[in-house]
């Protein structure tokens, strides 16, 4: 059975780092009384707090409107309260409705992030609500507030744009600078067609990298899953670039010799006719302050470091985050090994419940692809231990997994295991509009072994 629908409320103080650095003393008693008068503000209006992190809190409600008039009430105690000893409080508020998974009193999946994402693009003294929390509300806002349309929005998380609305308050603040979403920052960042499953982990271990290393490279097997964790990586951290994060996709270029010139198309950059492209590329960006994605660089290594290369040493404000399967080998390149998504071994799997399953990133993705391919379907106590089974045998790899769970709409979970020992021949019908070569299993595994030498085939042959 879908649970159903929360209105979630998520806040956070803006600029609470340098109120701390400031003045500790003075900032713990304001986020003392901060809390007091959130948690009350909250629990009248009929909410639970499920979580607080820092400063920042974490409720749930029924009703949407009950969310709103808790937001309202949030935002006038704040105002109504001094916090002149730490140059008052900034309060932050979004709201979203949807469905989660709440496991253990947490809460987890897609509205979850969504939320979140949304309250980081938003200013403090802000609330904000996405379109479903707008249309729930049918104009049932609290007495004398009302809604103010923001626009289309793509938030940091790269789904759908996201309808924005504000909750206007009447004697309180209620023009705001553009919400920081995608569309305030230069990027050309792709939009996704489907949801991002975990990765949460890996995407603020890269980001931690970017921080200290002028090239971070993505390493690991084909299919699992470099480039959507270096495109969320991207849209984390692009407002730390003021001239924008650029995705360049390198699969499609069978000469390295392309690569500056693909770099140039990505960003607009014209480049002189009669000049050595990689030579007019570093002068256009030496001025700039941006960060470049360069994706799949396995098949043109050799070339594809050496553009890093030059490109870091005569651009000091310019960042290389790449994809591929090895390392580019040059100076002050951080290298980080893309894990597989998690999931419960053999031992594990047997007895596992559907809400234990959750606590597995490999599972959660097979179920949030399988439920597209077919919303009939439903991660239950017993077919659980089965799906569990598929993840292990496909070793946690994004593909497979993808691939094994669009195949609900033909065969059921027992059946699917049953015919994974047929996986090249089970593991196709991928997306038309994604690159052939992650279309099937069997593509991935070939694209992997035209790369090698012929030496290295006859290796690979022989302990085959």
């Amino acid at each position: 059975m879908n649970a159903p629908a929360l209105t979630f409320l998520f806040s956070d103080i803006e600029g609470s780092t340098q109120r701390w650095e400031r003045d500790h003393a003075a900032m713990a008693d304001a986020l003392g009384r901060h809390d007091a008068l959130l948690r009350s503000a909250i629990q009248r209006s009929a909410g639970r707090v499920f979580k607080t992190v820092g400063d920042a809190f974490y409720a749930t409600f029924q009703r949407p409107d009950d969310a709103a008039a808790a937001a309202v009430g949030i935002q006038r105690e704040i105002v109504a309260h001094d916090f002149s000893a730490v140059d008052g409080l900034r309060v932050r508020i979004a709201l979203h409705t949807g469905t989660a998974v709440e496991r253990d009193g947490d809460y987890f999946g897609p509205t979850v992030n969504r939320v979140a994402r949304l309250l980081a693009a938003a200013h403090g003294g802000q609330i904000v609500l996405s379109g479903s929390t707008a249309d729930a509300l049918q104009d049932r806002t609290a007495h004398g507030t009302t809604l103010r349309d923001l626009g289309s929005h793509r938030l940091k998380d790269l789904s759908r744009p996201e309808q924005v609305y504000q909750l206007l308050v009447p004697e309180l603040q209620n023009d705001f600078p553009p919400l920081r979403s995608l569309g305030l920052f230069p990027n050309n960042l792709p939009l996704e067609t489907t949801s991002f499953v975990g990765r949460e982990r890996e995407i603020g271990d890269v980001a931690a990298l970017i921080g200290k290393h002028r090239v971070v490279s993505i390493v690991g097997s084909g299919g699992v899953g470099k480039t959507r964790v270096s495109l969320h990586v991207a849209a984390r951290i692009l407002e730390q670039y003021r001239d924008g994060a650029w995705f360049i996709e390198l699969a499609p270029l069978r000469e390295g010799s392309f690569i500056a010139e693909a770099i140039a198309a990505a960003l607009n950059v014209r480049l002189p006719g009669n000049a050595d492209p990689l030579t007019g590329l570093i002068a256009a960006l030496r001025p700039l302050r941006l960060l470049l994605v360069l994706d799949n660089c396995e098949h043109l290594v050799n070339d594809a470091a050496a553009v890093a290369s030059a490109i870091v040493r005569g651009c000091p404000d310019v960042r290389v985050l790449a994809t591929s399967r090895q390392g580019l080998a040059i100076q002050d390149e951080a290298i980080y090994r893309m894990p597989s998504l998690r999931f419960p071994s053999e031992s594990e799997a047997v007895e596992l419940t559907a809400a234990a399953a959750h606590d597995y990133s490999a599972i959660d993705l097979f179920v949030a692809r399988a439920e597209s391919a077919d919303p009939r379907f439903e991660l239950s106590d017993q077919n659980a231990p089965i799906v569990a089974e598929i993840c292990r045998r496909l070793d946690g790899i994004a593909l497979a997994i993808e691939l094994a769970a669009a195949r609900v709409k033909i065969l059921s979970p027992p059946q699917l295991r049953r015919r994974l020992d047929e996986r090249f021949r089970l593991l196709t019908g991928g997306k038309r509009d994604v690159l052939p070569r992650q279309q099937t299993l069997h593509a991935l595994i070939s694209w992997s072994y035209d790369l090698l030498t012929e030496n290295e085939r006859a290796v690979l042959r022989r302990l085959a």
